[in-house]
Order: structure tokens, then C-alpha cells, then sequence
């Protein structure tokens, strides 16, 4: 044993019934943690066919038919501005300026290595 010297400073009388109920704590925090971040498990035990908590779980989601992105935008005129009006779905006016991408490198640049 490697570890034998630890017996002349924690009796076993205490060392080893420790070990065995913090193994049983260990062992119970996983098993809620699986019986309540899963479907399957439950469904498994309480004898119905898999997958059937999956379709009563999807009925408590929200709806995704919410107005949360919807937005309208004004074309910028002919007079060249870059600005673009943007009218958020509340109403709210909001000015964005458009910025040409920066160019870092040019396509028609000479190669280093000559051949």
C-alpha cells in the first residue's frame, strides 16, 4: 500500500466510513444532476417511451415569433451620404454611417519572390 502511513494519522474507524458516505454524497449529486438535466432518465423510469418529455419540455419554450429583430432601413439618397436611417421596431429613428472597407493589401501588388 502506498498510502499506509496515513492510518497512524487518521484512525480507520473514522478515515474509512468517511471515505464511504463522501463516495455516497458524490454518487448522489450525480444521479440528481442526471435525473434532472435529461429527459430520457425519467421517461426510462416511469415506463413511457423515450423521448416522450422531449415534446412536453418543448411545449414550456418560449415562442420564437417575438418582434425582437425586425428593423426597416432608408436607402441613402442620390446625393452620395453614406448615412443610412434605420427605424427600429418601436419606431425609434437611428443614423448609422457606412464605411467603405479598409483595403490592408493591394490584389495587383508585384510578387517578392521573382522567377
Amino acid at each position: 500500500m502506498n498510502n499506509a502511513k496515513m492510518w497512524l494519522v487518521v484512525k480507520p474507524t473514522v478515515g474509512v466510513p468517511l471515505f464511504l458516505s463522501a463516495v455516497a454524497v458524490g454518487s448522489f449529486a450525480v444521479h440528481v444532476a442526471v435525473l434532472s438535466n435529461t429527459s430520457w432518465v425519467s421517461d426510462f423510469l416511469s415506463g413511457n417511451e423515450l423521448g416522450s418529455g422531449d415534446a412536453v419540455s418543448a411545449g414550456l419554450l418560449p415562442s420564437m415569433d417575438a418582434d425582437v429583430a425586425k428593423a426597416t432601413y432608408v436607402v441613402p439618397g442620390a446625393d452620395g451620404s453614406r448615412e443610412v436611417t434605420i427605424i427600429m421596431s418601436d419606431g425609434t429613428p437611428v443614423k448609422a454611417i457606412l464605411q467603405p472597407s479598409e483595403l490592408h493589401a493591394a490584389s495587383n501588388a508585384t510578387p517578392l519572390i521573382s522567377q
